[in-house]
């Protein structure tokens, strides 16, 4: 894998090592817990109680997650995963991250992530939220689709 051909991907949901859809993220962990600098709402949605992360920053929780480097097949199995293409899909933006505790917590790193656009949720469809991180309690309750 070359270099140009990898990307940094900030994962807070079922991505996540040892989460539903994991198996999709074939990437090398960078090892710790990360957050995002900004906060923002992430809320579990529907009959399926998918994460999503509402791409509204400024509100919200600053987010905990994990950090991954992916090549560019990796980058396209989670772009069709998460449907990005499709009009109620995710959309995969580019924020910062920073590590969530201890060394290096001013040190900014800018990965992909995937949220979801706001005028996609309609508030009736929230199960719980907004939350600061997406734990295993709630991969639980996660259906797939």
């Amino acid at each position: 894998m070359s270099e140009s051909d990898k990307s940094i991907v900030f994962v807070f949901g079922t991505l996540k090592e040892g989460f539903p859809n994991f198996a999709t993220n074939r990437g090398q962990r960078i090892p710790g817990e990360f957050r995002t600098v900004q906060p923002y709402p992430l809320y579990l949605v529907g009959d399926r109680h998918s994460p999503w992360m509402i791409d509204t920053p400024g509100q919200g929780e600053h987010i905990t997650g994990q950090l991954f480097i992916v090549d560019g097949q990796t980058l396209a199995d989670m772009d069709r995963l998460e449907r990005i293409s499709a009009a109620d899909g995710y959309r995969r933006r580019e924020i910062d991250v920073t590590p969530a505790q201890g060394e290096g917590a001013n040190d900014f790193t800018r990965a992909f992530v995937y949220v979801k656009p706001h005028d996609q949720l309609v508030s009736t469809l929230i199960r719980k939220g907004p939350l600061p991180s997406y734990e295993l309690e709630h991969a639980a309750l996660y259906r797939p689709r």
